[in-house]
């Protein structure tokens, strides 16, 4: 089953499910997400991320963005933050939740996909999202 994502270059799957692609610079280590394209990722080898990580920080998304955002209709809030993952990068991201008033900072949090939008004639579009995960589930 093909995935259709909002954007190119975001994730690659494997049988293990969804990994998001990052990029560390070659002079110095930095790691960035998501790889630099064009002439900038020249300067970058391709990595693929931890697909685990812990929540940095977080808001919730009560009113719909300015355009040009183009999400699910009708809006609906969502949990936007940043998740931190080992020894890597701290990436901006969707919160996948029902309740809202379960996110703690410092949680435990695993790569998960999320259908971000419908495009009419040619099916979901999805987006890269993190989801709260079982203190165990990552040793």
């Amino acid at each position: 089953m093909e995935v259709r994502m909002i954007a190119d270059g975001l994730v690659r799957f494997d049988g293990k499910g969804p990994k998001l692609i990052g990029g560390r610079r070659v002079a110095d280590g930095k790691v960035v997400f998501p790889m630099p394209e064009g002439h900038s990722a020249k300067s970058f080898e391709e990595i693929i991320l931890p697909d685990h990580g812990t929540l940095w920080s977080y808001t919730i998304q009560r009113f719909p963005p300015k355009p040009p955002y183009r999400g699910r209709e009708p809006f609906e809030p969502y949990a936007v933050g940043y998740v931190e993952l080992p020894e890597t990068v701290i990436v901006e991201s969707r919160i996948e939740i029902d309740d809202f008033s379960k996110l703690r900072i410092g949680m435990p949090m695993t790569l998960t996909l999320e259908k971000f939008r419908e495009e009419e004639g040619e099916g979901a579009i999805h987006t890269y999202a993190f989801r709260p995960a079982d203190e165990g589930a990552h040793s």
